[in-house]
């Protein structure tokens, strides 16, 4: 599933195209993704005025105070295509836009959803209102995971991956911010020193902006908007590398499961 840095890499991309072009038709090709589709006639006419992201979704704000809200899912992929060409293989919805263009859609598991939202409402709605603070902003810092962590005894890379604590970190970032912070991912958050989830913090960040100068990671769906793929994989210490080398200490790196997913580590480097 894409993570922040995918989602921020697409987000960048299409604002860079979208602001500022009117919305002139938009066609389903079928009804429903992972939840039926809203009803797209409000966006007819609209101007997108920008193009947001919050967690994983993309917000596409609308000059009639509404926005266009989309979990690309799985495999979801937007492009940009001039004019109203052929539907690619896995196409689901298309939208016209004013310069000539059309934003099309494609989403081969169709896990991916979408909601037309009020703008003024966006933060309350139950996609939304539980969600953690955006690990790039001030509200993330030690100590506000200082304070999840304290006398929990799930495992720190459970605590990380869970939205209500901070957004948009999924297994594979999660897994390079804690080998970089030199913590183990099964180790009880609560027993961790505040001095070591400041690191943490300081990783978090780091590997997430690596990760979004390098256009995110490319492992099986994700490209950006201009179909090119993410390089941040080329960087990747643990992640995918179980029984390869570790890259600083030359020890074999493992791979455990946690909440069914794999988890990736140095058993030297990270304690």
């Amino acid at each position: 599933m894409p993570e922040l840095p995918e989602v921020e890499t697409v987000r960048a991309g299409l604002a860079q195209h979208l602001i500022g072009r009117n919305i002139l038709t938009v066609t389903c090709h079928r009804q429903s993704l992972r939840y039926p589709l809203p009803d797209f006639t409000p966006l007819i006419d609209q101007q997108i005025v920008a193009v947001n992201r919050r967690s994983k979704y993309l917000l596409f704000v609308l000059d009639n105070d509404q926005t266009l809200v989309w979990h690309l899912g799985m495999t979801g992929q937007f492009h940009l295509l001039p004019g109203l060409s052929d539907s690619g293989l896995h196409e689901h919805v298309c939208i016209a836009l004013s310069d000539g263009q059309s934003l099309r859609y494609r989403d081969a598991r169709r896990f991916g959803y979408a909601g037309l939202i009020d703008s003024a409402a966006l933060l309350v709605h139950p996609w939304f209102a539980t969600l953690g603070p955006e690990p790039l902003s001030d509200d993330f810092s030690s100590d506000s995971l200082a304070a999840v962590c304290r006398g929990r005894k799930a495992p720190i890379k459970t605590v990380i991956m869970d939205a209500a604590n901070v957004v948009g970190l999924g297994n594979i970032y999660a897994a390079e911010s804690l080998f970089r912070a030199g913590i183990h991912p099964a180790r009880a958050a609560g027993n961790i020193s505040k001095k070591r989830l400041a690191l943490l913090t300081d990783t978090i960040k780091q590997v997430l902006q690596e990760a979004i100068k390098a256009g995110g990671s490319t492992i099986s769906d994700f490209v950006k908007v201009d179909g090119k793929p993410g390089y941040f994989s080329h960087s990747f210490q643990v992640y995918g590398r179980a029984g390869e080398p570790c890259l600083h200490c030359g020890k074999v790196i493992k791979r455990i499961t946690q909440a069914g997913r794999s988890s990736f580590y140095c058993p030297s480097c990270q304690r």
